[in-house]
């Protein structure tokens, strides 16, 4: 078995808190790969994030924001989630458990195997492009927000028309990410058990409320009205389009494999107000 390690880029308690968990798995006979940033704060040799899927296991330590950098490389490998940050819907783990949780994901991989839960990502499809798959939601908006700006627009669920007209743009969240980008928009909180797609339009002048369709259902955007449009995936991946153009989002493989114990959903709704 390897693990490797994520941690929060320039934070040095995540950074120390690596230190000790690489030494204590290294004791344990377990080989350990840490991201290049990691590495360079500890002066090791590191590896860059894309190569975490060739691991066992994935040790993300800082926020969400770094468990979903760390997802990014990880593809299907299971990701162990710690808690530096103040909400942590995805990192269940304490820094002081942190080592323990670690060594109990190794006993169970060398017995019967870590127990997992997954978690849907998406993609944006575009004449023949694809974004990277996305943890928490992928936006479809005008270049520029506000007033003269957006696009027109039109979205249709499984082919069928839900809303028309003029916004910023439109969001599709997983139910990971309803607690983000798609919170501030206005849309609703979604249960983590409950499996499902929100469509959020954003800041529409006319729109529709806020619409929670299946886990398999294909959200098409057609956008017109403006020269440009951008997709963003997890507010990272950003891809300029010509307008018109139509937009296809839905979910995609691999999902995200999340390990260790459970994150309290309702306490962590707490600490977002």
């Amino acid at each position: 078995m390897e693990v490797g390690i994520v941690a929060q880029k320039g934070n040095n308690r995540a950074a120390f808190l690596a230190e000790d968990l690489r030494d204590r798995l290294r004791e344990a006979d377990v080989p350990v790969a840490v991201d290049e940033a990691t590495a360079d704060a500890l002066d090791l040799d590191g590896v860059p994030v894309s190569a975490m899927d060739r691991v066992d296991l994935v040790v993300s330590i800082g926020g969400d924001g770094t468990f979903l950098f760390a997802a990014r490389g990880a593809g299907g490998v299971p990701i162990l989630g710690v808690n530096l940050g103040e909400v942590g819907f995805l990192n269940a783990v304490s820094p002081d458990d942190a080592v323990d949780a670690v060594l109990a994901e190794v006993d169970a991989f060398r017995g019967e195997g870590m127990r997992v839960r997954e978690a849907p990502r998406l993609a944006a499809a575009c004449d023949g492009w694809r974004s990277e798959p996305a943890a928490n939601e992928v936006v479809v908006q005008g270049t520029r927000r506000g007033r003269g700006g957006g696009v027109g627009y039109e979205v249709r669920v499984g082919g069928s028309l839900y809303s028309s007209g003029h916004a910023d743009g439109v969001l599709v969240a997983t139910p990971t990410g309803s607690t983000a980008y798609n919170l501030s928009e206005g849309g609703p909180l979604v249960h983590p058990r409950v499996d499902g797609l929100v469509v959020t339009e954003m800041c529409a002048d006319a729109g529709m409320p806020p619409l929670l369709v299946g886990p398999d259902a294909a959200v098409s955007v057609t956008l017109t009205d403006a020269d440009e449009a951008v997709v963003i995936t997890d507010g990272r991946g950003q891809r300029t389009l010509d307008v018109p153009a139509e937009v296809t989002v839905a979910t995609t493989e691999p999902p995200v494999r999340i390990a260790g114990p459970s994150a309290d959903f309702f306490e962590a709704l707490g600490k977002l107000q």
